[in-house]
């Protein structure tokens, strides 16, 4: 049974170089997101007066979808995929005090939903191991503004919690570069893939703050099945 096993992770492992291999991946992970020259949040405050000031801050997400590649030579494939993957931005937490009364603005974000279609090249440098980047279009779904408030009175708490639809204040087309690696465990057809998404083009559509162009960033690591086709 031993030999066998073995036998079983050596096809497996020659298997993944193979050139003329096709194969589909179901992936699903995690997104760390921001924006670029996204600016801080300013306004009064109402139980002092003084001007207080929400700093940018990085956005939790996820993204699902599935990738197919192909293996054109035993060091170099190219693999495209279709995701949903929802990112953004946001602003710090803020907190305000005064005798019997607290004030707080929590989750202050901006979310937003792409249809991504991400097309790599793959190079690898050993077994398993492969460095890629490539070119990626992401068609918004959605996006929206969103935030809580809770109130503290004398021990009397309430929350109220916001969403504004922001899709209209977007660009609807994204374009970006993916760039990353990924690994493919040996005795099994799981790839962990890690990206870094820079965003070339601008989302606001207005330049509502400015002349600064807004851009997406975003930190994806996924986990994938690879099937052999």
């Amino acid at each position: 049974m031993m030999i066998a096993a073995m036998m079983v992770v050596a096809v497996s492992a020659n298997a993944q170089f193979e050139p003329g291999t096709f194969s589909i991946q179901p992936k699903i992970g995690a997104n760390v997101s921001w924006l670029s020259n996204n600016p801080g949040i300013e306004g009064e405050s109402s139980l002092t007066g003084k001007t207080v000031t929400l700093d940018n801050a990085p956005k939790a997400g996820f993204v699902i979808g599935a990738e197919a590649e192909f293996q054109l030579a035993k060091m170099f494939s190219l693999a495209a995929g279709v995701n949903y993957s929802l990112q953004g931005g946001g602003w710090d937490d803020y907190e305000e005090k005064a005798d019997n009364y607290k004030y707080e603005i929590k989750d202050f974000k901006v979310s937003l939903g792409y249809v991504t279609v991400p097309v790599v090249a793959n190079i690898y440098l050993f077994k398993g191991f492969a460095v890629k980047g490539g070119v990626q279009f992401g068609f918004m779904t959605n996006a929206d503004l969103e935030y809580s408030i809770k109130n503290d009175i004398d021990g009397h708490k309430s929350t109220e919690k916001y969403s504004i639809d922001y899709k209209d204040y977007c660009k609807k087309v994204d374009i970006s570069i993916p760039i990353g690696v990924s690994y493919q465990v040996p005795t099994i057809p799981v790839v962990i893939d890690g990206r870094f998404n820079l965003g070339l083009s601008r989302i606001n559509k207005d330049k509502d703050y400015g002349e600064k162009d807004v851009k997406n960033q975003v930190v994806q690591v996924t986990v994938g099945y690879k099937f052999k086709l």
